[in-house]
């Protein structure tokens, strides 16, 4: 599984050995940070966000921003990883550090991901729901069998032409942002002056958004496209460039939904459980455009997220077990991986439809994610800086240590949570 791989059809996709030729397939190959960034806006980050926006308004806007270098960070260790280890994250946590420590790996990111797939499944059947004017509740299953069978069926090619043309619907963020006419002399203050009340309220919205920022499918998944799209190292800087970028948008699609949400559900302390509620909410608000602009963003970010989320499931359990693994093989060539794939539909289709708010589950699954998040983190920034994995070209200690910075923050959140939780801490 490390190193190059091939394709469904026979070729590979090693690099080119000119410069010239070089420069053309970096260029090209510009989109699996793209990808994981936008599969980053899944309806867990737009549900978060909604809450938050609703009980602090942009009180933390700044906080939003602040997740930009941070995802770009990440998204930069986790390409260079999957580039100069020729591995996925799980693969690259099995080999250097042994079964136990990639078992506990896959527990946290399984965990995480079954509560996100059955939260996400759930908000893109609500969307779908709002934008026709249906009941979403039996939606759902046709939901989840419409990206079943884009994994199923589709190449990794495939997958990732289908997700790129779907991002362009986060743009719909941005402009519900400008339509819910914000004060915004308010959001440059929540935005650029950082304020943290030390209330249950705060710590509890700071988790969820580290958590559902940086959850661990993202960087997997980014490790992941490195072994499906694979580059020279002399290609290195075009795909740390796109994840980048990928960061960056995600990090500006956060604090608008923030913003969006602040500017109507938090200025007029209206609180949500569903997703359908969030979208309605704008309507008398913001005007009927701005709740089915709403829709659609969420719409795109379940497309989009919910294929990533059951992929890395399949990819970190095929790899903790080295069963073969990928979407560039069929069914067929890897039944066991896309066994994992078609279970966490399953299981998310099951406790999407058990009566819990969608809001409510997205929000719990921010939580648990921001729980399991840190050991991630930590396997990620040791990853980077195991010659045995990425070879004697070490990444730039600067890099790993502020993936350490972020670790560490994520850590320190989840601890402070966890101690209000068990009244350790007033809050």
């Amino acid at each position: 599984m490390g190193g190059w791989r091939l394709s469904r059809s026979g070729r590979g996709r090693r690099g080119a050995g000119s410069s010239a030729g070089s420069r053309g397939l970096g260029f090209r190959s510009l989109g699996p940070g793209l990808v994981s960034g936008a599969a980053d806006t899944d309806p867990t980050t737009v549900a978060t966000l909604v809450v938050v926006g609703a009980s602090t308004m942009f009180g933390l806007a700044w906080l939003t921003l602040l997740m930009m270098p941070a995802l770009v960070v990440v998204q930069v260790l986790a390409t260079r990883v999957g580039v100069l280890s020729g591995r996925d994250l799980q693969r690259a946590v099995r080999d250097g550090y042994g079964r136990v420590v990639s078992v506990l790996f896959l527990v946290s990111v399984l965990a995480v991901n079954v509560v996100t797939v059955a939260a996400d499944v759930a908000a893109g059947a609500a969307a779908i729901g709002l934008l026709v004017g249906v009941d979403s509740r039996w939606l759902v299953p046709g939901f989840a069998a419409g990206v079943l069978a884009l994994l199923l069926w589709g190449k990794y090619d495939e997958v990732e032409r289908v997700l790129k043309l779907v991002m362009l619907g986060l743009l719909a963020y941005g402009l519900a942002a400008i339509l819910a006419r914000p004060d915004w002399l308010a959001v440059a203050r929540g935005s650029l002056v950082p304020a943290v009340p030390f209330t249950r309220e705060h710590l509890a919205g700071m988790l969820a958004i580290l958590g559902t920022t940086l959850t661990s499918y993202m960087y997997v998944w980014q490790t992941v496209e490195q072994v499906e799209e694979p580059c020279s190292r002399r290609e290195l800087r075009y795909r740390e460039f796109d994840g980048l970028v990928g960061g960056g948008l995600a990090a500006v699609i956060f604090w608008c939904i923030l913003v969006a949400s602040g500017a109507t559900l938090g200025a007029h302390h209206q609180h949500v459980d569903t997703a359908e509620q969030a979208a309605q909410a704008l309507r008398p608000l913001a005007g009927p455009l701005a709740g089915a602009v709403f829709a659609g963003g969420l719409l795109a970010s379940a497309i989009i997220a919910v294929p990533v989320i059951m992929a890395s499931g399949g990819y970190v359990t095929a790899s903790a077990f080295g069963w073969p693994r990928g979407l560039s093989r069929t069914p067929r060539q890897a039944p066991r991986f896309y066994a994992v794939v078609v279970v966490q539909a399953l299981a998310g289709v099951a406790l999407a439809m058990a009566g819990i708010g969608p809001i409510r589950l997205l929000f719990a699954a921010s939580l648990i994610g921001g729980v399991a998040t840190p050991l991630g983190l930590v396997l990620l920034v040791l990853a980077a800086g195991n010659p045995k994995l990425v070879g004697p070209s070490r990444i730039h200690v600067g890099l790993r240590v502020a993936g350490w910075v972020i670790a560490a923050l994520v850590a320190t959140v989840t601890v402070i949570f966890l101690a209000q939780r068990v009244h350790l801490l007033p809050g």
